[in-house]
């Protein structure tokens, strides 16, 4: 049929599909890795379905390795759905929370909104807005759908903030046990190059065919244990790259490897040939990507080029004082709710244009400055410090970092953005993003 891909690039056959099926989930119950959220925990099972969105929300974009500690940390504060969304009722009544000034400014009485202590359990794991939409997402099913869970994928994505394609399938799949496919970085990799997938794999066309295909594949009694067992594969033997193809428990079902060791499958004509044929083949890899003997199974999956990271200079400045208690004291203010790391503290910071000379740094910085304290700044008072380079995932920022200590009492600006005076304990303490620890 028009607009289909050849039958070489997909699973079609029953038999082929029922192996594949039973291989791999008998390598995963052999294999699988022993994470906190994949053992049933007493508490019942309303504590293992939110073991597993948390763990699922957490994982977005980040590491099963940086995860851990984070999931225990999150889930010894807050164990169910219900503790998070009590959590916010309590916040909400309680108002406000005065932090302790050492010269007892009132103006570090600031709104302790449930969201602040969720970014603080939040910093360093990055793509700050998730914690907030869990949260959200919490208080909407206690309050809205009377504590129960929407159980299918298509509810989930629909009435949860936060949860999308790829967390609705894996919450329905695992938690519930609807056959839905899953698809995330690992599992694109492995079905690209079960099937020789060479077109641009971060493509939304590309994406709706690897949907298509994980669909068809996932096992109908084991939904959940499929699911996982497809991405254990991908992040522990498929890996991107020098994957450890003989301990592949699908290997016979990869076209990859069979094109490495025979150049061609032994049973159907060449798979990079497709793209040769009256139409073409939207799923071969374009005629001037041709296959790499050198790669092997690795020419798959094919991404489109990377855009550079936007370049970004800001010029961030470390106030301090010295506490009734002797002790050194810093400013941090709180970042807009919306935007790059929404609702986290940070030092006193301001954009600066390109191109800017030294000299302009500082006399913007200290106008900037002088609405914090509420005195003028003066520029040659602001110590230079040095450099700080971070890379978040799409701006290459570098901090220029001054330091300028203050005399005697300083009266914030309430009309301002939230502000406090933290020691360094308390510093490290407060939601903080892993940049400004740097600084």
């Amino acid at each position: 049929a028009p607009g289909l891909p050849p039958a070489r690039h997909l699973f079609s056959d029953p038999a082929e599909i029922e192996a594949l099926r039973r291989n791999l989930l008998a390598w995963y119950d052999k294999c699988k890795r022993d994470l906190p959220w994949r053992t049933l925990v007493r508490g019942g099972i309303g504590r293992w379905k939110c073991c597993m969105w948390v763990s699922e929300i957490m994982l977005q974009q980040t590491q099963v390795a940086t995860v851990i500690d984070y999931y225990n940390r999150w889930m010894q504060k807050w164990p169910t759905l219900q503790a998070l969304a009590q959590a916010s009722l309590e916040v909400s009544i309680a108002g406000t929370r005065c932090f302790p000034c050492s010269h007892g400014s009132s103006s570090n009485t600031v709104p302790h909104l449930l969201e602040q202590e969720v970014n603080e359990l939040w910093a360093g794991l990055g793509y700050y807005s998730r914690g907030k939409r869990l949260q959200e997402a919490a208080r909407k099913v206690v309050s809205e759908l009377a504590g129960r869970m929407p159980r299918t994928a298509e509810d989930l994505q629909k009435l949860l903030p936060g949860v999308g394609r790829y967390t609705a399938g894996a919450i329905a799949s695992i938690s519930y046990g609807q056959a839905t496919g899953v698809v995330d970085g690992n599992v694109i990799r492995v079905l690209c190059r079960l099937r020789c997938i060479g077109a641009d794999s971060s493509s939304p066309a590309i994406i709706d065919r690897l949907w298509d295909m994980a669909n068809a594949l996932v096992d109908r009694s084991r939904p959940g244990d499929f699911n996982q067992a497809l991405m254990e594969l991908g992040a522990t033997v498929c890996v991107p790259k020098a994957p450890l193809c003989g301990e592949c428990p699908v290997k016979q079902h990869c076209q990859a490897r069979c094109r490495k060791l025979f150049g061609k499958s032994v049973t159907e004509p060449d798979v990079e040939d497709c793209g040769k044929g009256v139409g073409g083949c939207t799923l071969c890899p374009p005629a001037t990507e041709p296959w790499d003997s050198s790669l092997g199974v690795t020419n798959f999956p094919r991404k489109a080029a990377k855009k550079q990271p936007r370049v970004m200079r800001t010029a961030t400045s470390v106030l301090e004082r010295r506490g009734c208690h002797g002790a050194l004291e810093y400013l941090i203010v709180q970042r807009p709710s919306s935007g790059l790391l929404a609702g986290l503290w940070e030092f006193p910071s301001l954009p600066l244009s390109q191109g800017l000379q030294e000299e302009k740094q500082r006399e913007v910085l200290a106008d900037h400055l002088q609405a914090w304290t509420g005195r003028p700044v003066a520029a040659r008072d602001l110590r230079f410090i040095g450099e700080v380079v971070h890379i978040f995932s799409h701006i290459h920022q570098t901090y220029v970092v001054y330091s300028l200590s203050l005399d005697g009492d300083v009266t914030l600006d309430p009309a301002s953005s939230p502000s406090r005076w933290v020691t360094e304990e308390e510093f490290h303490a407060s939601a903080v993003s892993t940049a400004m620890k740097k600084v």
